[in-house]
């Protein structure tokens, strides 16, 4: 039989991005050691809108782990305390009783607050447009096939291309970084014969969007890695760092 918690939540509010917000305090009784984090977020706002007061926004789509969308800091933690595991798929018996959980949207200056816990994660799609596609047809199964791959060449492309564009990475790093998903992002095409009639063309220009769209510079401190819910390496960012140099040694123009 599951255990009963009661909690205290320190969540961070604010109507828009030019308003200003503030942390505001809730408490919390009886929520069950087998609730989600976002389910316990959804008794929240029960207990808000039976009160008369405005629901808590926060982004979710999925719930299943997979398209990255339920992002939050968590006690200072993106996605909170367990490790490689997205904020639906965390779970409360991670936390005590009358535990204080403070709950805060990505701080990032390319990450605008839209309303409370959401924020406008735009800029990766940005990013992406700017350079994330083949001109290869890749056809069919059996046809993919023609195209013959080293599997640890194409391991290490799925894995990179495992990112779910949540912005965990960004929300870590101290300098509000892109490189762990810019990387991620050119490395799942330049692993790939696919992907390399774009190759120079593609890293300078995903580059040069990240750096437009205000994201800071990386300095190699690894809490992105550590951050993210799906295990990224940041081997993919000494690979985009390669790669960059490549491009701009032959000319990606």
């Amino acid at each position: 039989m599951s255990g009963e918690l009661n909690l205290t939540l320190k969540v961070w509010r604010q109507k828009s991005s030019q308003a200003r917000g503030e942390f505001r305090t809730y408490k919390l009784r009886g929520i069950s050691e087998e609730m989600s984090f976002l389910e316990m977020l959804d008794v929240l706002n029960e207990q808000l809108v039976q009160a008369g007061e405005e629901p808590v926004a926060f982004d979710h789509d999925c719930r299943e782990g997979i398209c990255g969308s339920c992002g939050m800091m968590i006690n200072g933690q993106a996605h909170g305390p367990e490790k490689t595991t997205t904020t639906c798929q965390l779970h409360m018996r991670k936390f005590r009783n009358n535990d204080v959980i403070v709950i805060e949207p990505w701080r990032a200056a390319a990450f605008p607050v839209i309303k409370d816990l959401a924020v406008d994660r735009s800029a990766f799609d940005r990013i992406q447009s700017a350079g994330g596609f083949t001109s290869v047809n890749v056809g069919n199964a059996p046809d993919g096939n023609s195209l013959l791959v080293p599997k640890p060449d194409a391991d290490k492309a799925f894995e990179a291309a495992t990112c779910i564009g949540c912005g965990g990475c960004v929300a870590a790093c101290k300098n509000a970084s892109a490189m762990l998903f810019v990387s991620a992002k050119v490395s799942q095409f330049a692993l790939l014969p696919q992907g390399a009639p774009e190759r120079e063309k593609r890293v300078l220009s995903m580059v040069a969007k990240m750096d437009e769209e205000g994201f800071g510079g990386c300095t190699n401190t690894n809490e992105c890695e550590a951050a993210c819910p799906v295990g990224i390496s940041v081997e993919n960012i000494a690979r985009l760092n390669r790669e960059y140099l490549h491009a701009t040694v032959v000319g990606g123009a």
